[in-house]
C-alpha cells in the first residue's frame, strides 16, 4: 500500500503560497456549513511513522481552520482509569459531537499494531481486531459520521534523515528521543504489520489515505485538500448512509414464543420470600467482596414492561451492596448532548471500573424496543443495532466485565392492575404517565420486538434471563439468585474473560416454587 508514498512527492514554495489562501477559505466555509448543518460529526485519524509530520499537520489544520470547532485527542499509554475498562472506552468518550471535527493523534489502530510488533498477539488476533474496528467504523458512518484516516509514510532512509533533521534543529530537538531511534530498528516490522492492518481496514466506508511525509508542503496540502473534498461531498449529499439489511420477517406458526412460554403463575409466599431474600442478598454481598472480583466488574441491565417491578428489584440488589461500590443509571429519552453522539455513547461513558457495579434501569436496548415500535429511528437503524449491541457486549465480556441482563415480564391484566394502583397511591402517582397508557395500546408490537431482541442478542457471554414478574417476591429472588450464580460461575471459571462459557443455565427454582418457566439462556 505504500508504493505511491515513496516516489518523492514535493510541492514548491510558489505553488504552496498560491494554493493555501483559497484552500483555507474553502475549509473555513465548509467548517461553517458543517456547524450549521449540525448532523455530521467528523473523525480524522492522523497515524503513521515517527517523524512523518503528524504533529506539524495537526498544527497546520489549526492555523487554517476555526479552532473553536476542532478538538484534538492525543492517545499514548492508557491511564490506570482506562486500563480498568474495555480498550475502546477511551475512544468512545472522545468522539466529537455532530457539527464538530475531532482529530485523533493516535487511535484505536495504535495499540494492536504495537502488540503485534512486540509479539503480544498473533496474526489471527490482529485480524480479529481489524474486524472489530471495521464494524466500529461502520457504526460511526451509519450514525452519520465522516471518518477520514491518514497514514503518513516515510522510507527507512527518509525516516532516519527526518529524525536527524529534527534533532539538529534547536526548535525541534526536544521531539526526538532515544525511544524514536529505538523504534527505527523495528521499521521493517512496522511496515509488515501496518501494511497488513491497513489493508484489512481499508473499507469503502472508511478508506485509508496514504500520504508521503517527506515534504511538509506536500503533506499539508494533501491532507487539507482531502479533508475539504470529503467535507464538501458529505455536506452536499442528501442520502443517509445505511448498511443494507434483509427485511425483518417473524412467523410463529404455532403461536408460541419465548414470552408465551413463561409461567407467570409462579409465586413466593411472604415467609419463604423473606428467608430467600436474606440468603441471596448475603451471598451477593459476599461475592462482590471476594478478592477475585477486584479484577472484574459487573454490569446489570434491567428491562421490562411498564410497571413490571424493575425499580423494586434494583432496590433489593442495591441493598446488598456497599453504596460506594455501585451506581444506578436511569435511562430516559436522550438529552441534546446524547443525541449528538452514536446511540451507544451514553452507555459507554457509564461503564464501571474494576471492582465496581453499574446498574442500568432501562438500557441500550431502547433502540430495538421503544425506538423501533414508536418509529423514533428507521428500520435500517434498529436492524443494525442488534449486531452493534452484540459487539458492545462482547467487548465488555472480553475486558472481564460480567454482563447480566434481565427482562421482567408481566401479563396485560397484572399491568392494568398495577397502573390503577399507582393512580390511587399518592407516593406512586409519579410513576404513571400518559405515555404508559399509550404503550399499552401497542402491547402486541412490543411483545413482537421483545422476542426479536431476545433471539438476536441472547449470547453466550451475555444471555437474557426472562423473569416471571407477576409476583414481585418471586421475581426479586430469581434476579438475586441469577446474579449470584452468574458471578460465582465467572469467578470460579478458569477461562479467559471474553471466551464463551460452556453453558449458561437458567436459575433453578427453589423447592417451594413450581418449575421455573423457560429462559433463553442457552
Amino acid at each position: 500500500m505504500f508504493e505511491s508514498a515513496e516516489i518523492g512527492h514535493r510541492i514548491g514554495k510558489a505553488m504552496y503560497r498560491e494554493s493555501v489562501p483559497g484552500l483555507r477559505a474553502a475549509l473555513l466555509e465548509a467548517q461553517v456549513g458543517l456547524h450549521e448543518n449540525g448532523k455530521i460529526p467528523v473523525v480524522v485519524l492522523i497515524s503513521g511513522q515517527d517523524g512523518a509530520g503528524k504533529g506539524e499537520t495537526i498544527n497546520v489544520l489549526y492555523q487554517w481552520m476555526d479552532p473553536r470547532f476542532l478538538a484534538t485527542m492525543a492517545f499514548s499509554e492508557p491511564t490506570d482509569e482506562e486500563r480498568e475498562r474495555p480498550a475502546m472506552w477511551r475512544y468512545w468518550r472522545a468522539l466529537p459531537p455532530k457539527g464538530r471535527i475531532g482529530i485523533f493523534a493516535g487511535s484505536w489502530y495504535s495499540e494492536p499494531i504495537r502488540q503485534r510488533i512486540q509479539g503480544e498477539i498473533s496474526l489471527k488476533e490482529l485480524d480479529a481486531r481489524a474486524d472489530q474496528i471495521n464494524r466500529f467504523e461502520a457504526m460511526l458512518v451509519n450514525e452519520g459520521a465522516l471518518v477520514l484516516k491518514f497514514w503518513f509514510h516515510l522510507t527507512k532512509e527518509g525516516q532516519k534523515t527526518r529524525l536527524k533533521a529534527l534533532e539538529s534543529d534547536p526548535r525541534t530537538a526536544w521531539r526526538v528521543t532515544q525511544w524514536n531511534w529505538d523504534r527505527l530498528k523495528t521499521y521493517d516490522q512496522l511496515q509488515d504489520v501496518a501494511g497488513h492492518f491497513l489493508r484489512m481496514t481499508n473499507t469503502p466506508w472508511a478508506p485509508w489515505a496514504i500520504v508521503e511525509g517527506t515534504d511538509d508542503r506536500y503533506r499539508s496540502l494533501t491532507v487539507g485538500q482531502t479533508l475539504l473534498a470529503a467535507l464538501q461531498k458529505k455536506l452536499a449529499s442528501k442520502q443517509k448512509q445505511a448498511s443494507p439489511v434483509a427485511p425483518m420477517v417473524r412467523v410463529d406458526a404455532d403461536g408460541r414464543n419465548v414470552l408465551s412460554e413463561i409461567d407467570l403463575t409462579l409465586t413466593l409466599a411472604a415467609k419463604p420470600y423473606a428467608t430467600a431474600l436474606a440468603k441471596w442478598q448475603g451471598r451477593l454481598s459476599e461475592l462482590l467482596r471476594d478478592p477475585r472480583f477486584q479484577g472484574r466488574s459487573l454490569v446489570c441491565a434491567f428491562e421490562g414492561a411498564d410497571a413490571a417491578g424493575k425499580g423494586g428489584a434494583i432496590r433489593r440488589v442495591g441493598a446488598a451492596l456497599d453504596a460506594r461500590q455501585y451506581q444506578v443509571t436511569p435511562v430516559a429519552a436522550p438529552t441534546e448532548e446524547e443525541r449528538a453522539q452514536p446511540h451507544l455513547w451514553r452507555f459507554w461513558r457509564h461503564l464501571p471500573r474494576l471492582g465496581k457495579v453499574a446498574i442500568f434501569d432501562r438500557t441500550w436496548y431502547g433502540r430495538v424496543l421503544v425506538e423501533r415500535v414508536e418509529g423514533f429511528c428507521t428500520e435500517a437503524d434498529w436492524m443494525r443495532a442488534y449486531s452493534e449491541i452484540n459487539d458492545f457486549e462482547h467487548e465488555l465480556a472480553d475486558a472481564g466485565v460480567i454482563v447480566v441482563k434481565f427482562w421482567l415480564q408481566i401479563s396485560q391484566e397484572e399491568q392494568l392492575r398495577r397502573f390503577k394502583e399507582r393512580e390511587q397511591v399518592a407516593f406512586k402517582r409519579f410513576k404513571i404517565t400518559d405515555e404508559d397508557w399509550r404503550n399499552r395500546d401497542k402491547w402486541d408490537a412490543y411483545q413482537h420486538a421483545i422476542c426479536d431482541m431476545v433471539e438476536r442478542t441472547s449470547t453466550g457471554n451475555a444471555p437474557w434471563t426472562l423473569v416471571e414478574a407477576n409476583d414481585k417476591n418471586y421475581a426479586r429472588v430469581k434476579i438475586l439468585r441469577t446474579l449470584c450464580e452468574r458471578i460465582a460461575a465467572e469467578l470460579n471459571s478458569k477461562r479467559k474473560p471474553g471466551a464463551l462459557p460452556k453453558a449458561a443455565k437458567p436459575a433453578k427454582a427453589a423447592k417451594h416454587d413450581k418449575p421455573a418457566g423457560k429462559s433463553p439462556k442457552n
